[in-house]
């Protein structure tokens, strides 16, 4: 269990059955089951030797048997030449597989198979903008690195076959175009298997036909899609579908699941219906209305989110929430780049979030409260990707989901509901990001658009930025007037000071009022008119701000620090170095103390330029407190 503590503290009567629907568990269940999954080809073959042209579609025709591990089959790539001297097609595939033959207008033609890359020379240049094809026959075992593409596995004793190609891994199992630059327009996938399997794919099921001994399922999708969202899984699933209506029509929701599992999952999967119909009235129509939306079950925790058919090993509120989420933040508009990999999954974490805000709002504030604690239990890291080649960063439950989610839910209470959903809305709708690849830079040119601000500062500060801030608020009440001052550190140096607007919360036992204050430096002072006598003052209680370790106090002069007192790291964990720019002869003692005036520990004067241990102290604010005759002289500093 982590960071539950406060979560038991606040909801403790009724925390037991809050679990069963919601716990931060379950998150980081669904963050550690797709890390897992996505261990396979963490790196790209080079992505530049496969431009010069556009899929148009694929035609995918695949022999899988789940008793054996193995692939054969054959894949035409329709294509459009896009540089006006194209005389050399690059596909990617796997050195562990086998190409048997490349046929081009009927013709075989010459070929390389080297570096994990398919080289395959025209004889004279092809025309720009004019569709042509080539058809690669191939065969083999796909490379298995321990989680992979392509995995064989048993359920009950049955075996099963599943994909599973997030972020490079789709040249593992089949020859294609690798990346986040080209989506194909449509695909058309043959699932080749035994009689007593079932092949599931994307898009909706052609037919379903005798192949002698095996049975042939075709699976057309006519939406654009890219590489590593296209999928297959065989077994012996049991079919069983929703109906969701909404936008004056109804979609079919088709679900593939393990036979000794289609009771229960029946009882859970059918909460499906109302979240789609929620997404549809928050983000508009489910992008693929035309088809299905479908879930296939498969071995690994959490799930994938290929397009109109998610992989699942489970039927979790949190995880059908987040998965179907994708389909408009990660299908219909997906990363261009995965640096931006919080596009797909901070929306998706976001979303389940808002699954909770307007169906099951019980479990709103703890999603919110842990997430935010998740979030600060370390003292840096960006939501911008540094790292895509390293599994865990990529993957980072910490920084690509919780952050990510957050960093959108702190940036709705900045702008406010209206332009917040008004911008994601024109977001999904814009023409270069729908159906295509988006960044950062164009998610954030619509937040600008829709509310009116330049949001350079908090992007900077949350996007690439690393760490959060720590607020003392200190305050006192005359007459209805309220004074509050508010301080601020950082965690990390790479922010000097978040400017923000906070919420603040001013009541006592009958009355109560939340103001916003706009902080802009440390030691802000405000002044609040409010007509009741205010006996507590709360800090965020609505969890809108992406901080910890806040404190609240009353009646507390700091005093001013007139010496060059330097108190470094700060914050802290273990221990902090203090330096003084002068030492007053008559200093009798220099003392650590917390915001309510208590000594915690007194320092020999000679000791004062040695590291002070801090390790004991439990987290928040503290004082560097030295007494020289009448005068008082102090620093703060935070204990991580």
């Amino acid at each position: 269990m982590k960071k539950f503590l406060i979560y038991i503290l606040l909801f403790t009567s009724t925390t037991l059955v809050a679990q069963q629907k919601y716990s931060h568990d379950s998150f980081l269940e669904i963050v550690k089951g797709e890390e897992s999954a996505h261990a396979g080809k963490m790196t790209p073959n080079s992505l530049s030797a496969t431009q010069g042209y556009d899929v148009k579609h694929y035609n995918c025709y695949w022999n899988v048997n789940p008793a054996n591990n193995y692939i054969s089959g054959h894949v035409t790539t329709t294509f459009v030449p896009v540089e006006t001297t194209f005389d050399t097609l690059i596909l990617d595939l796997t050195d562990a597989l086998t190409v048997d033959s490349v046929i081009y207008h009927n013709l075989s033609l010459s070929f390389t198979h080297a570096s994990d890359i398919i080289t395959i020379p025209f004889t004279s240049s092809l025309q720009i903008n004019i569709p042509d094809s080539v058809t690669v026959y191939y065969h083999g075992i796909p490379a298995s690195s321990g989680f992979g593409s392509f995995i064989q596995d048993t359920h009950s004793g049955t075996p099963v076959i599943w994909t599973l190609s997030e972020p490079y891994g789709s040249s593992d199992w089949w020859p294609c175009k690798n990346g986040l630059t080209d989506k194909a327009d449509s695909i058309d996938i043959f699932l080749n298997v035994p009689n007593a399997m079932t092949g599931a794919s994307n898009g909706i099921l052609i037919a379903e036909t005798p192949n002698g001994s095996n049975k042939l399922f075709h699976w057309k999708h006519n939406y654009p899609i890219a590489t590593y969202l296209i999928c297959m899984a065989v077994t012996n699933y049991v079919k069983y579908s929703h109906y969701a209506p909404f936008a004056g029509d109804t979609l079919e929701i088709v679900n593939y699941v393990y036979p000794e599992d289609s009771t229960n999952a029946a009882s859970q999967t059918n909460v499906i219906i109302s979240m789609i119909q929620l997404y549809d009235t928050l983000f508009g129509i489910y992008p693929f209305q035309n088809e299905k939306y479908g879930h296939a079950q498969f071995g690994w925790g959490g799930g994938m989110e290929h397009q109109t058919m998610t992989f699942v090993s489970n039927f979790g509120f949190d995880l059908l929430a987040h998965e179907l989420a994708h389909h408009w933040f990660g299908d219909k508009v997906t990363c261009g780049s995965w640096v931006d990999i919080w596009l797909n999954e901070g929306f998706a974490t976001y979303l389940s979030g808002l699954c909770y805000e307007h169906l099951e709002p019980y479990y709103w504030m703890p999603f919110k409260q842990n997430e935010i604690n998740y979030i600060t239990s370390q003292s840096g890291g960006s939501v911008f990707c540094n790292d895509t080649t390293n599994i865990s960063r990529l993957f980072s439950g910490r920084l690509t989901y919780a952050k990510g989610a957050m960093i959108l839910h702190q940036l709705r209470w900045v702008i406010g509901d209206s332009a917040f959903y008004s911008a994601i809305n024109n977001y999904l709708s814009d023409v270069t990001c729908a159906y295509e690849f988006a960044t950062t830079a164009d998610l954030k040119g619509h937040f600008e658009s829709a509310s009116g601000q330049n949001l350079t500062w908090y992007f900077n500060d949350w996007y690439t930025g690393e760490g959060f801030p720590t607020y003392n608020i200190s305050w006192s009440q005359v007459s209805n007037s309220v004074y509050l001052q508010v301080d601020q550190v950082q965690s990390h140096p790479s922010v000097p000071f978040f400017e923000l607007p906070i919420p603040v919360k001013l009541k006592n036992s009958t009355q109560d009022t939340i103001v916003r204050l706009n902080h802009t430096f440390s030691g802000e002072t405000f002044l609040v008119n409010v007509p009741f006598t205010v006996d507590s003052v709360i800090f965020d209680p609505e969890w809108w701000i992406i901080s910890n370790y806040n404190s609240i106090s009353t009646g507390i002069n700091e005093p001013e620090v007139s010496l060059g007192i330097s108190v470094y790291p700060n914050p802290a964990n273990d221990k902090i170095n203090v330096r003084l720019n002068e030492v007053p002869v008559n200093t009798s003692s220099i003392s650590v103390i917390n915001m309510v005036g208590e000594t915690i520990r007194e320092i020999p004067v000679a000791e004062i330029n040695e590291s002070i241990d801090i390790s004991k102290l439990a987290s928040g604010f503290y004082f560097i407190k030295i007494t020289a005759g009448d005068k008082v002289y102090a620093e703060k500093f935070m204990k991580l």
